[in-house]
């Protein structure tokens, strides 16, 4: 027990191989005497084994994405299907990560079980990277004796979400990057640009249009008030991005707003619906309990408005309520995806119409997506072109009144 205790840390060895020939590299364990039994194992003959000091400033590589969870599962998934050793498939995948955080996770994990504990206790003890319903499907695998194939199913169902994650990206970035390009461009004109002009524009000695009269005063108001206008924007987002992270009641409001706009809405209502159908489908397949797995299935569903109904849905399908049912109380379920939980509560194959539903879904989302883009490329740029191309018109308005004149 003190063993499975020890905190595991990375250390640097030097040694001999088979051949005579000098060899080195880097090992997770609790000890330097559990590196030189392993090395010893391997053929190495250790002559140098030290811990690696941790780096300066909080170093270590790039961070963990779940992409790498997702390549994680699926190699682990691989090489236990192969009939690799559970230990052996993490030491292979752990020395071929690119990441050194990657790489010190895993070969953490290895540690941990190489110290007697189970993978689902093991990887419990990185919550930052596995989450619990992860740790519900290992643990479901581990003691039906098929991990490896829990493990493709995770990747399956990891890949499928940043999937649909990296669709409702895509559909906000496009109009977000454009409205923060036209803030600078704006700013710069505004800055820069206009005060020229208006410099030029005194030496008329007649009245300026009213349009170019506007232009001129907001440009003013933006180089008086240039570092204000800044500071409340960075403040702006700075305290939206605080407020998200750590007030559950704004997050609240921002999730039950974020459904009723339109056409972002429908998307993320979409999306939302496919996540659910994706992670209570894989939970199920997995022979986790269906009340059970509702509580992963809240914490999954990326939406406080459907977090809330699936758990009341979780509370009435403890006392004997059918899902079908509980769906149709919570009213945010399209009736098609309702009577596809009720053919499959019929049949006998809930996983499979659940599937099925998250299938449609994420060909909804993408088209929505598609078609959102189409959309919102001319809209977007008739916007730019009138707030540019006005500012410009407006500019140029006495030059054009001044060569009439001439």
């Amino acid at each position: 027990m003190a063993q499975a205790a020890a905190k595991a840390a990375m250390f640097v060895w030097e040694g001999t191989d088979k051949r005579g020939q000098k060899v080195k590299g880097e090992m997770s364990s609790s000890s330097d005497a559990h590196v030189k039994a392993t090395l010893r194992r391997q053929g190495i003959n250790p002559q140098r084994v030290k811990k690696k000091p941790a780096p300066l400033f909080g170093g270590g590589g790039k961070p963990i994405v779940p992409k790498d969870i997702s390549i994680f599962s699926r190699q682990m998934a691989t090489m236990m299907s192969a009939g690799v050793p559970l230990v052996q498939a993490f030491e292979i995948v752990g020395r071929g990560q690119e990441k050194p955080r990657m790489a010190k996770l895993i070969l953490d994990v290895k540690a941990e079980v190489e110290a007697g504990n189970t993978l689902a206790d093991s990887l419990a003890k990185h919550p930052l990277y596995f989450d619990e319903l992860y740790i519900a499907l290992v643990r479901a695998g581990e003691a039906a004796g098929i991990l490896e194939t829990l493990l493709d199913k995770i990747a399956t169902y990891k890949e499928k979400i940043e999937k649909i994650k990296g669709k409702i990206k895509k559909a906000l970035f496009y109009p977000a990057a454009v409205m923060i390009m036209a803030f600078i461009v704006t700013a710069v004109l505004m800055i820069f640009v206009i005060p020229q002009f208006a410099a030029l524009f005194k030496d008329f000695g007649a009245d300026l249009p009213a349009m170019t009269v506007m232009v001129v005063d907001a440009s003013d108001f933006f180089v008086a008030y240039g570092y204000l206008i800044f500071a409340s924007v960075g403040g702006a987002v700075f305290g939206i991005k605080t407020l998200n992270q750590r007030s559950a009641a704004f997050r609240a409001i921002v999730d039950r707003v974020s459904l009723k706009l339109p056409i972002i809405g429908d998307i993320l209502t979409k999306a939302t619906i496919a996540r659910f159908a994706r992670t209570l489908a894989t939970m199920f397949a997995a022979g986790v309990p269906l009340v059970e797995a509702m509580d992963s299935v809240a914490d999954a569903a990326g939406n406080i408005v459907y977090t809330e109904a699936i758990r009341k849905m979780r509370d009435e399908i403890s006392t004997g309520q059918q899902l079908q049912v509980a769906m149709r109380d919570a009213g945010l379920f399209p009736n098609m995806v309702v009577q596809m939980v009720a053919i499959g509560e019929e049949s006998g194959s809930i996983d499979a119409m659940l599937s099925k539903v998250a299938d449609f879904y994420e060909e909804e989302v993408d088209d929505a997506v598609d078609a959102m883009s189409s959309l919102m490329e001319p809209l977007i740029m008739a916007v730019l072109g009138v707030l540019i191309g006005g500012m410009v018109i407006a500019m140029y308005l006495p030059i054009f009144k001044m060569g009439q004149v001439v």
